[in-house]
């Protein structure tokens, strides 16, 4: 059972946490990861995945509130079948895997997410591809969204880490920034709700968690407002890097 935090220093890594998941729905998602290494640092890597689901639902939201007009729900339906198949992968992970092993999955999925975000970016410079990838059509269209779907279930389930295959999928949609954080919203609210039922089960969400959520939603709320505010104002690019070299950093401990 995962008990409350007893000192200072864990609960101010906590609202940190929350804080990130706020401003990483509404904002730059990257800072997502953060909070996922902050969360498994100050509680058991296990237990951590359920503590944390909470605080995402209520990040999700914020981003419901201020961007639901601009959901595209075709790609929504796409991905639903494949991401129940995704979630009932890590689920079963989550059953036979102890603590130690969660950790080095959590870091492993990370950097192999963080992987996929850097090579996107980099691809253009080594001539590997076009700057702005054409959305993929038919056979390929039902490909992607099958693996992206499988992916981000899986990841969601076993380090609520699903975001960056999702921001990989939306970008080769090629979406509108609005549309982008608005299909997000959406999708993670609905995953994140259809993995309450299986994390309770699998005790990972408790009265102490959501009791710890509880208290942490005025952090959750001046990230999301302070990610709302600085979206279109900040330089993405830099941000994502600087966020993309810490998570990568946090993810390469957790293994350790």
């Amino acid at each position: 059972m995962t008990e409350l935090p007893s000192d200072p220093i864990s609960w101010a890594a906590l609202a940190l946490a929350a804080a990130l998941v706020g401003f990483s729905k509404t904002g730059i998602n990257g800072t997502a990861s953060l909070s996922i290494l902050l969360f498994a640092t100050m509680l058991p890597a296990k237990e951590s995945t359920g503590a944390l689901l909470p605080v995402l639902i209520l990040g999700d939201l914020f981003a419901i509130r201020f961007y639901s007009r601009h959901v595209e729900w075709r790609i929504l339906g796409r991905l639903a079948p494949w991401v129940v198949v995704g979630v009932a992968g890590g689920a079963a992970a989550l059953w036979f895997a102890d603590d130690a092993t969660m950790r080095v999955l959590i870091g492993s999925i990370l950097l192999a997410m963080l992987a996929l975000q850097v090579w996107s970016r980099l691809r253009p410079k080594f001539g590997k591809g076009p700057a702005e990838p054409k959305p993929p059509t038919g056979l390929a269209r039902k490909s992607a969204a099958a693996g992206a779907g499988i992916a981000a279930g899986a990841a969601t389930m076993t380090a609520n880490a699903a975001g960056p295959v999702m921001v990989l999928y939306l970008m080769l949609s090629g979406f509108p920034k609005l549309r982008f954080l608005g299909t997000m919203a959406w999708f993670f609210f609905a995953v994140n709700l259809f993995k309450v039922p299986i994390s309770v089960g699998l005790g990972l969400i408790t009265w102490h968690t959501l009791l710890m959520a509880l208290l942490l939603v005025p952090a959750v709320a001046v990230g999301a407002l302070a990610g709302r505010a600085v979206v279109h104002r900040v330089d993405q690019r830099q941000f994502e890097i600087a966020t993309l070299v810490l998570s990568g950093a946090g993810a390469a401990l957790l293994i350790v």
